[in-house]
């Protein structure tokens, strides 16, 4: 692997030849704003069972294990800040580069760091909805329920169960939102790839399309996935310390090619 300041320098070429970016992030990026991650030892798989989508509908037992790691895990969520990474891909977004970005996250951060353009393809977590008739409300309200010991919410209108506005193991993704990540994929000339595994479809599948499109890819994953192979350029670092380089990188650039005017 070339030095990180040769990676540096390659990544920033990129991003300031390149005409449509779509980045994609997992829990990875958000791991630096507090928020634990999923298959990490410590992460959230290591102290809570998965209790899939269908045996949250069909079991009480299954639903009150659900809303115990959800309400456990609600001050961690509510309390995290977007970080450098979280930022940097506000300011691409500012600078006309970013054309969209897709996130597995459920935790809002880059919407508070200033994206507009945010596809969740897990859903949110700061909302809940009725599984029966739709209505939603802010989790925070959801919450306060859970705390009075109440841990299998109901519907107010149907009586249908709540939960958290997030797609579930066992839950079918949801296709719009699908829809909208491949045409981002498959129209970018660069595709940044931040902290995700890469281990789980049809996510997973988002950065082979975008490579079979003819972008270039850059990752930045602590840990090495099974598609490293297709990336021109790939960080073992801290996300928020490469892309706020990269960033800089670019505004330099950007300086230096005004000033020669």
């Amino acid at each position: 692997m070339d030095s990180y300041f040769q990676r540096i320098k390659q990544a920033v070429n990129l991003l300031q030849e390149a005409e449509r970016i779509t980045a994609f992030t997992g829990a990875g990026i958000s791991t630096e704003s507090g928020i634990s991650d999923f298959r990490s030892p410590g992460g959230v798989w290591d102290r809570f069972r998965i209790v899939t989508f269908q045996e949250f509908l069909a079991s009480h037992d299954a639903r009150v294990e659900y809303w115990k790691m959800k309400k456990e895990l609600f001050y961690e969520m509510k309390d995290a800040r977007p970080n450098k990474a979280h930022l940097a891909l506000a300011e691409l977004e500012k600078m006309g580069k970013l054309d969209c970005l897709i996130t597995q996250n459920i935790d809002g951060l880059h919407q508070d760091a200033g994206n507009t353009s945010v596809i969740e393809l897990h859903g949110t977590n700061r909302k809940a909805i009725c599984v029966k008739c739709g209505k939603l409300w802010p989790i925070e309200e959801i919450q306060t329920v859970l705390e009075t010991g109440n841990l299998d919410p109901c519907c107010d209108v149907c009586n249908g169960f709540i939960k958290p506005a997030t797609i579930s193991f066992g839950q079918s993704m949801p296709e719009k939102e699908m829809l909208k990540t491949y045409a981002c994929a498959l129209r970018c000339n660069l595709f940044l790839m931040i902290g995700s595994s890469l281990q789980v479809e049809p996510a997973a599948s988002i950065p082979r399309e975008a490579k079979r499109a003819g972008a270039e890819l850059i990752f930045i994953n602590l840990t090495e996935t099974p598609w490293d192979h297709f990336a021109s350029v790939i960080f073992r670092e801290s996300a928020g310390q490469v892309l706020g380089e990269m960033v800089e990188g670019v505004k330099e650039l950007i300086s230096n090619s005004h000033k020669s005017y």
